[in-house]
């Protein structure tokens, strides 16, 4: 795999892994009670966001990293992977 294809395969696992973790923990104003005039009251009231980029950065580095290594040993290959689905090949 070349450097260029590593950088864009972990660049899409990255934003698809913030999107799955974006909504944990999230409380909306409504639901902490603390509406502020004129907010929308589904408005999150502390979204953590440091914390997400974080845990996004190292989920994202581990599953890159396993993924690549499993590409790299031919542990799963094309192949293999069309087997398992049933595609013919």
């Amino acid at each position: 795999m070349s450097i260029t294809t590593a950088i864009a395969v972990y660049f899409v696992l990255w934003w698809v892994v913030l999107f799955a973790v974006l909504p944990w923990g999230v409380r909306s104003q409504e639901e902490s009670g603390e509406v502020v005039p004129g907010t929308d009251p589904g408005a999150p009231t502390f979204p953590a966001l440091w914390r997400k980029l974080m845990w996004t950065t190292i989920s994202s580095g581990i599953m890159f990293v396993l993924g690549a290594l499993l590409f790299r040993y031919q542990i799963v290959t094309l192949e293999s992977l069309a087997r398992w689905l049933g595609v013919p090949w």
